[in-house]
């Protein structure tokens, strides 16, 4: 079959087209959801289509920022509003993970009070907030293998190489709400957030916008 591609966005059709002839996980029909939506809204409104993907756990910043490229957004504007999504999305779980946790420790402390045992928070492999603490908590039960990997970069390299690095095994959103959980400090968590979103995003967007240089040429 033929598809004559119309319209501002040919990219846009033709992404979609082929999406339509191969299965489509949940994940894959979201992208080329919003692959068509930028493709119909108004300019104006087309980076908010793309920060709205980039809020979105398993599209994030990198896969708003792709979306966003392809549907003829410019490359500037789509890492932008992809990141600015991505972000605000981050940390408003790091705020609410760290809500939870603080809520959770202050109930075990008042328990551990009322029977005059002494208190310890955090207590594990290090410090309270330490990064050597992470994951401490929840030894012994069953870890997915990207949160396992989250663990080992976090000894390996701290939090500023796990963030680095998390992107690559999981979301920017479980990995946030994993290390404020586990006690760090919900300031360091949405600072290399934020520093792995942009540099991510930025990779994604660059690497896009040549490889769409070099088809389209």
């Amino acid at each position: 079959m033929r598809h004559r591609c119309t319209g501002r966005h040919p990219y846009v059709i033709y992404t979609h087209v082929i999406y339509q002839e191969n299965p489509m996980n949940p994940i894959e029909q979201l992208v080329a959801g919003f692959q068509d939506l930028v493709g119909q809204v108004p300019d104006l409104l087309q980076p908010v289509i793309v920060a709205l993907a980039g809020a979105i756990p398993f599209i994030e910043g990198e896969g708003a920022a792709l979306i966003g490229v392809i549907g003829g957004v410019n490359p500037i504007v789509a890492a932008i509003a992809a990141a600015l999504g991505n972000f605000i999305a981050v940390v408003l779980v790091v705020l609410l993970g760290s809500r939870i946790r603080t809520a959770a420790v202050d109930r075990s402390a008042s328990r551990k009070a009322a029977v005059a045992t002494p208190v310890t928070v955090g207590a594990g492999t290090g410090a309270p907030g330490s990064d050597e603490a992470v994951f401490a908590a929840a030894e012994g039960k069953p870890e997915s293998k990207g949160r396992s990997k989250l663990r080992r970069w976090l000894v390996r390299f701290g939090v500023p190489g796990a963030s680095l690095l998390a992107p690559l095994a999981l979301p920017t959103h479980f990995t946030a709400a994993t290390l404020v959980a586990s006690g760090i400090d919900k300031g360091r968590v949405i600072f290399w957030q934020a520093i792995a979103i942009v540099l991510w995003t930025t990779f994604v967007t660059i690497s896009a916008s040549i490889a769409l240089r070099v088809v389209v040429s």
